[in-house]
């Protein structure tokens, strides 16, 4: 199979494999086809060739016990016969490919088109020089310099275009530089623990080769193939490999291969490491897909029936081909590969995304069952369709375009139709053949100010905004410890109407201490003096911790001096740690004595579950249980309870729910999480039937409940108060009991006494969503969620269903935005799902990092208030931007229209033209999407997804300014001479020296357009334009510096820019008209924006472009069985289809570069029909509706079709 992927370094493996076949009893080609086989078929393998798996660690040289004995020149031989635990990445974009995709862009493409074009027209002189009786016509009279200085319009508009290129490719660039970064920061800060040379020691995954003893535990991904030794009840999650959701049971005689980019859901063991990098099951998938990267994009250009990557390529041995090809398909139908080359055409900016999210980890996996599989296509459709800003810009940019095409195409014809008129009908010329020069002179000039008014009314700042805009926040979040992995989840958390949130480690600190206490019949209210607790009840106390709590869970000595003790492994764990330390006890020799290999049997800890269990073996022979749990769980499994004597006496039903009453509610309602540690005998024979459960875990000797405190974030409080004030409902989901959950929620501030909200525990939430069946129904959710402010003791499940729920949700007329935070491994579906994820930088796994948008470094809760403020800056950086450059638009394009039209010479000539352009596209954008984000943002309700980009308040102010602009700018065109007592600039005779007329208003215009920029600061109508202007020294540099290239340009820009000198007086009236721009800003301020019914709204996006998938989905529900039936081959055919049809929709798209929202329109009707195929079959169904999404049988469709 190599032959086909990384020939080379195949054969380079082979020929050290003959050379070192001899040190090892097993060459890499016999231990990757050992990896391929499952279950039963591998235990008879490893029996028949090594005799048990002791057989196999002799073979590769190491001991199940101490490891291997971590010498560098052993682990230098490994890492040379085996391979390194690395696999390659994708080779980032070049430079140069990211210039060529900036390139693409529509208006780029008009501007580069017409400049090349004027270009070539300033450098041809017709012959006709001297032919004076071709028409005296002044129409476009131009002067020498401007026919000297022709090419610097040309060169001007390529020199523009240029800068907006570099930019674009240079931020893509960047952000890709900053993903790589950060995915070598995660690839190193991943460790795992492996046993050297007797010593559990962690190292760095890459550092993991062939032949390590590592230790896995719940909530690992594993990193490398292995054969499980050693361990109890590991349960794995293997859907990112083979697509089933079910758990499965790894046992030493049953099942033992664990394979890499699997998670583990409980348990812990250990495993021989037996295959690495390139050669573990993830390593092969992966080098496939390296393969059929390049022909999946050959093929979407060409969109062919036959698709090369379907077949699988010659294997060296058939199973192992057959194999790999099985699971890259199951991958690729899984992982976001499945609509890779859409992706890659729909958003240039999410490509660098695209890759960094295969490299981040091995392979997306779908979390759940069917459900979520379904889910995740609907999330990886809301993924794409996400970001409603660009939506809306790019509708906008092409109806500017549109008005400014037909704007410059009636200026053309016109000027065309009065320079035929006036010379060949009033002035009765014949047109002679060697006049023709001329006139084509003429109109090239007609053609290139249609050209000028064209580049003026192309908004081509608005893509470098946004992007400026996106990239300036996503470095700044950075530093407010908010990673941004999606570029668009910075944006539409800005619009984000409610946040999930979890309570352990993001509203509270995750430093659990041990705070309160009852034992020996003694509730202690804080830490017991040691003496007051009987030796007895001392010893199983201090045994049933420090046994029956992860060895890998340590309290180490602080790092600073005065520092906490740092608390490594699981934090609950930690606390109790920690209360046997504050009893003046010490638990490291109880480990010592009883090291992790002696634990008889070990039931871990799960959701289910709520409580860990181990058995230990007594001298005697007979055996002895320690448990820790939820107290109200493991209370209710005890019938006896240790005395103040340390005597076990009975504990009845009745004296639970005393103690309940006095002990455990008070700790509850003090927000206190409480724990009850207990402890079991059983006789040496007959032996308990370990796997009966219930039977085991009954019948305990409660030994205390301690109540363990996990303080709030001093900063939290405030930080959900600003939540609330913007509009932002804040729920708090955790695992914990109700009482707590409730008194933490208050302290917090997430709900206050006497207000009418819901605090439900996970199975009161279940029993009022679902009907009599047992099924969900959206209707009952709307009933529970606008008031549920707490949701306690509640599964991951009960997570995804309240945020789908929220989502999916049509009582508001606005669609809710959920954010999300999580930190585990079972939070990925509820991660995938929210519109955006946080997850924990710290706390969080790697599944759950996988599947997040943001990760937040610090795991705290005020950082997502950050986010909100950036994500909301960025819509008002993109609205001050519009506001300010739809008024330049506006009044230039009217001014050259009309100007042309009247005089037949554009009043602005097209060097100074582009001079605007360059300040208020490209300056502008800088000045106004740098703007810091002010407090003031977090005042406001959260726009929709569907409010217009141009408010009315804001259109107010565009037309408001563009009157005072227009008014001014004509009087002085029509009576400016007057005013200043100066020659006027109007019908100037062929060649005249620039005029300081033209000059005097080509400098007005910079100063309004200067001053208004200021006044596009604001968007909300507020009054004082200058609030916090000094906060934003970019802003003051561009105003300042434009200002000063002005004078420059005006006092010395002589012919190339059609300037002629002004004196100081008329520079004092340029300014004082400028300023005035801010007076008429507060006039217009004054207009109640109510009274103007005629504003309307501009840049949103429409219903029918954006169909809520609830529409989609709800004629689903109203069909019956039978029909549904029916239908399933029908909506399987066309699916098919239709996924042929997107694509080449997206090519063809694309290839016209107009908006995407079609292709988008038919992704979301794909999308909802994959989720009826899903919704109607069973499994079995399931996989091959899995199998039709993946591109591979696309192609298989469309031949069939053929």
């Amino acid at each position: 199979m190599g032959d086909m992927t990384n020939s080379d370094f195949y054969s380079k493996n082979q020929r050290n494999e003959a050379n070192h076949a001899g040190e090892f009893g097993c060459t890499l080609q016999e231990l990757r086809s050992l990896m391929e086989l499952r279950g039963t078929e591998a235990v008879v393998k490893i029996k028949e060739t090594y005799g048990e798996t002791e057989g196999l660690c002799r073979h590769l040289k190491t001991s199940p016990t101490e490891g291997l004995a971590g010498t560098a020149a052993d682990l230098e031989k490994r890492k040379l016969i085996f391979g390194k635990n690395f696999i390659p990445p994708k080779k980032p974009k070049t430079f140069i490919q990211l210039v060529w995709e900036a390139l693409q862009d529509v208006t780029l493409i008009i501007l580069e088109i017409a400049a090349i074009i004027s270009l070539g027209l300033s450098f041809y002189q017709p012959p006709g020089e001297g032919n004076e009786g071709c028409g005296t016509a002044t129409g476009g009279a131009e002067d020498e310099g401007e026919a000297e200085a022709g090419w610097i319009e040309g060169a001007a508009i390529l020199l523009s275009v240029i800068c907006v290129v570099l930019v674009t490719a240079f931020n893509d660039w960047s952000k890709e530089k900053q993903f790589r970064g950060l995915q070598s920061r995660i690839e190193q800060e991943q460790k795992f623990t492996v046993v050297r040379g007797g010593q559990v020691i962690q190292i760095p995954v890459a550092e993991i080769v062939v032949g390590d003893i590592a230790q896995v535990k719940y909530g690992d991904l594993l990193p490398a193939d292995g054969i499980f030794i050693q361990g109890n009840d590991l349960k794995i999650d293997e859907s990112s490999l083979t697509g089933e959701s079910d758990q499965v049971r790894k046992s030493v005689d049953k099942d033992p291969m664990l394979l890499s980019g699997t998670h583990v859901m409980e348990g812990s063991g250990r495993m021989l490491v037996t295959a690495v990098g390139v050669n573990s099951q993830t390593g092969i998938i992966f080098t496939l897909l390296g393969a059929g990267g390049e022909e999946e994009e050959k093929k979407d250009k060409k969109v062919d029936s036959s698709h090369p990557s379907s077949h699988p390529p010659p294997a060296t041995d058939g199973a192992a081909g057959a194999n790999a090809t099985d699971n890259a398909n199951a991958s690729l139908v899984n992982g976001k590969m499945q609509d890779g080359n859409m992706e890659n055409n729909q958003n240039k900016a999410k490509q660098q995304d695209g890759a960094a999210a295969m490299e981040m980890q091995p392979l997306k996996s779908a979390e759940g069952g069917e459900g979520d599989d379904k889910d995740k296509k609907k999330s990886n459709m809301h993924k794409k369709e996400k970001s409603v800003l660009q939506g809306k810009l790019t509708k906008l940019a092409v109806q500017i375009g549109k008005a400014g095409l037909v704007m410059s195409a009636i200026t053309v014809i016109i000027l065309v139709l009065y320079f035929a008129i006036d010379t060949f009908v009033v002035n009765k010329k014949q047109w002679l053949p060697e006049c023709t020069p001329v006139y084509v002179q003429y109109f090239v000039k007609f053609f290139i100010i249609g050209v000028t008014v064209l580049v003026v009314a192309v908004p081509e700042g608005l893509p470098l905004a946004v992007t400026i805009s996106l990239a300036y926040s996503v470095k700044k979040m950075m530093r407010d410890n908010n990673l941004v992995r999606h570029l668009d989840a910075c944006e539409t958390m800005g619009n984000a109407t409610a946040i999930c949130s979890d309570k352990t480690g993001t509203l509270t600190t995750n430093r659990m201490t041990v705070v309160q206490a009852y034992v020996g019949d003694v509730h202690y209210k804080e830490i017991p003096d040691p003496d007051s607790i009987p030796a007895k009840t001392m010893e199983l106390l201090v045994n049933a911790i420090a046994i029956n709590s992860a060895y890998t869970t340590k309290i180490l000595p602080p790092e600073k001096e005065g520092g906490l003790p740092r608390q490594v492994g699981n934090k609950t764990e930690c606390g109790l740690l920690g209360f046997v330390l504050d009893l003046k006890q010490d638990y490291e020799p109880v480990r010592s004595l009883i090291p992790e290999e002696k634990l008889y049997k070990v039931y871990t800890f799960n959701s289910v579950r709520k409580s860990m269990s181990t058995v230990i073996k007594m001298p005697d022979g007979s055996f002895r249980m320690y448990s820790k749990g939820a107290s109200e769980i493991v209370l209710k499994k005890c019938s006896r309870i240790l005395n103040a004597a340390g005597e076990p006496r009975i504990f009845r039903p009745r004296d639970r729910d005393e103690m309940v009453k006095k002990v455990i509610e008070p700790m509850a309602c003090d927000g206190l999480r409480t724990i009850c540690v207990a402890f079991r005998d059983f006789p040496s024979s007959p032996e308990p039937d370990w796997d009966n459960e219930n039977d085991i875990l009954s019948d305990l000797t409660c030994i205390c409940v301690v109540g363990i405190e996990d303080p709030v974030r001093p900063e939290v409080p405030e930080a959900i108060r600003k939540c609330q004030r913007a509009g932002i409902t804040v729920r708090m989901v955790t695992g914990d009991n109700i009482n707590t959950a409730r008194a933490i929620a208050i302290k917090c501030g997430i709900i206050h006494p006497g207000e009418d909200f819901l605090c439900l525990e996970g199975k009161e939430f279940n029993r009022r969503i679902r009907n009599e069946k047992g099924e969900i129904e959206q209707e009952r959710i709307d009933k529970i969620w606008p008031k549920l402010r707490v949701l306690a003791r509640s599964s991951p499940t009960d997570k995804h269903t309240l945020v789908k729920g929220i989502i999916d949700s049509t009582q508001v007329e606005q669609r809710q935005v959920v954010a999300v935070t999580g930190d585990g491994t079972n939070d990925g579906p509820a991660l995938k799902k929210a519109d955006v994820g946080f997850a924990m930088g710290i706390a969080g796994t790697d599944v759950a990092k996988e599947a997040s948008d943001i990760i937040l470094t610090d795991d705290n809760f005020s950082s997502i208030v950050k986010a909100v403020m950036w994500g909301r800056n960025v819509y008002d950086s993109i609205s001050k931007f519009l506001q300010f450059q739809l008024t330049v638009n506006i009044v230039a394009v009217i001014v050259a229209f009309t100007g042309a039209c009247i005089t037949q010479d554009s009043p602005l000539k097209a060097v100074q033209m582009l001079w605007v352009n360059l300040i208020m596209d490209t300056f502008a954008s800088l000045a106004l999407a740098t703007e810091p984000p002010t407090e003031a943002l977090l005042l406001r309700k959260p726009y929709g997804r569907n409010k217009p980009l141009i408010s009315r308040t804001m259109m107010k102010n565009i037309l408001g300014h563009a009157v005072y602009q227009l008014t001014l700018i004509f009087t002085l065109l029509f009576v400016g001479e007057k005013m200043f007592k100066i020659d006027s600039g109007r019908n100037a005779p062929l060649h005249s020296p620039p005029s300081e007329h033209y000059t005097i208003i080509f400098n007005t215009f910079v100063m309004m357009q200067l001053f208004n920029e200021i006044n596009a600061r604001k968007i909300h109508g507020e009054r004082n334009v200058f609030d916090g202007i000094f906060r934003n020294p970019i802003f003051c540099t561009i105003v300042l510096g434009t200002f000063a290239i002005q004078i420059v340009i005006v006092q010395f820009g002589g012919k190339p820019f059609s300037c002629s000198p002004l004196q100081l007086d008329q520079w004092m009236w340029c300014v004082f008209i400028g300023l005035g721009e801010l007076v008429w800003g507060q006039v217009i301020a004054t207009i109640p924006t109510s009274r103007l019914k005629f504003l309307k709204e501009a840049g949103r996006l429409t219903e029918k472009e954006e169909v809520p998938e609830e529409e989609l989905n709800e004629d689903v529900e109203e069909i019956d069985h039978a029909e549904r039936e029916l239908r399933r081959g029908q909506i399987l055919w066309f699916r098919g289809l239709n996924r042929i049809q997107t694509q080449i929709e997206v090519v063809n798209t694309f290839k016209s570069g107009t908006s995407f929202q079609g292709a988008l329109r038919r992704q979301s009707s794909v999308t909802s029909q994959t989720q009826d195929v899903t919704n109607i079959s069973s499994p079995s169904h399931v996989s091959l509706s899995n199998a039709l999404s993946s591109p591979t049988s696309t192609s298989a469709a469309a031949a069939g079709q053929g």
